[in-house]
């Protein structure tokens, strides 16, 4: 779940961590299932502590978790969190439909009246 804070912290604080392409790289890499943090750092040219600094971001934005088994620290994606995102979005992708839809009708029937 996303951390305390108003909706639009919240918002805010996600979005700002996926602004960054290795943070957008680790979440779709965690959309596949939970790694470590070495294994998140294999693909990518930059220290382990440069992408836990990257995990750290995006787990205080709330879009991943970490556990703990045994020796071991994973990384999970939070899809309720990935969901307030995209219901955020849909909302203004919805409403942006609506008015294609209209401008649509606007001018089927302006093509109607030339005709």
């Amino acid at each position: 779940m996303m951390p305390n804070g108003t909706s639009e912290d919240r918002l805010d604080q996600a979005f700002l961590a996926l602004a960054d392409p290795v943070r957008r790289a680790i979440v779709a890499r965690l959309s596949r299932g939970p790694a470590t943090v070495n294994e998140l750092a294999e693909p990518f040219p930059i220290t382990v502590q440069a992408v836990s600094r990257h995990v750290q971001v995006l787990e205080r934005a709330g879009l991943i978790t970490r556990t703990r088994e045994g020796q071991t620290r994973p990384c999970h994606l939070d899809p309720a969190a990935l969901e307030a995102l995209t219901g955020w979005i849909d909302g203004y992708r919805l409403a942006a439909e609506r008015r294609f839809r209209s401008l649509d009708t606007v001018l089927e029937s302006l093509t109607t009246e030339e005709s």
